[in-house]
């Protein structure tokens, strides 16, 4: 691959979203004496969030609905009463504690060390400011990025072609030279494939690619493709 500059996914490519946020609704429900399966519970909530997070990127969603909406259908979903004050106070406490948990994919940083010596590196993420910011500080990944584009700060989501182009001229990044590695097909390799970037399609979640392009199914192969 013929490249300069490197722009990565968050959650779910390098930061183990899933893990990290089972870690933080053990957390807080112990916390709140919320006595539930938490089995039960990610079962339900992980496909009520993924929903959600789509709604959330077609702008058809606020924040404000993502947040309490997955919690509230969740707990309806496990047959759980409990009081919207509740959802309401624990919507926040998953804000304020989810990077406190802070596991990477193995090798992130191992693979992240090889590439800092060869390429200027950014990240692309559809999260929220508040959060995103603070995972990458407190994972220690902040050193590797200089750009650290958020949907919440360009106004539009992956994969809209604006949040590329910012990222790209923040960056001084030619399209044709950069690749974008991410895990969400649509999101990162269709969008950033519309404004001519290359990429590589991280398979970490059995979702189905609808057009061929490089792919890793594990973050240390990308050391054979950069």
């Amino acid at each position: 691959m013929n490249v300069k500059h490197i722009f990565f996914d968050l959650d779910h490519t390098l930061w183990d979203f899933e893990t990290n946020s089972n870690r933080t609704f053990e957390y807080i429900f112990r916390r709140n004496r919320i006595n539930v399966d938490l089995v039960d519970f990610h079962s339900v909530y992980r496909p009520i969030n993924f929903r959600y997070w789509k709604l959330f990127r077609e702008d058809k969603v606020s924040k404000a609905n993502l947040r309490y909406r997955r919690l509230r259908e969740a707990f309806d979903g496990i047959g759980v009463e409990i009081e919207d004050e509740m959802i309401h106070l624990l919507s926040e406490e998953y804000i304020t504690y989810l990077a406190d948990h802070n596991d990477l994919f193995e090798n992130a940083i191992h693979v992240l060390d090889y590439l800092k010596e060869k390429y200027e590196m950014h990240i692309i993420t559809n999260g929220f400011e508040e959060v995103q910011r603070r995972k990458l500080k407190n994972s220690k990944l902040l050193p590797f990025f200089d750009q650290i584009v958020t949907s919440e700060k360009v106004g539009v989501k992956k994969p809209h072609p604006e949040i590329f182009k910012f990222a790209l001229d923040a960056a001084g990044a030619e399209a044709d030279k950069s690749v974008m590695i991410g895990d969400n097909f649509e999101a990162d390799i269709l969008g950033a494939k519309k404004v001519g970037m290359q990429t590589i399609f991280c398979k970490f979640n059995g979702e189905i690619a609808t057009e061929k392009v490089p792919t890793v199914e594990a973050l240390i192969e990308l050391k054979s493709l950069l």
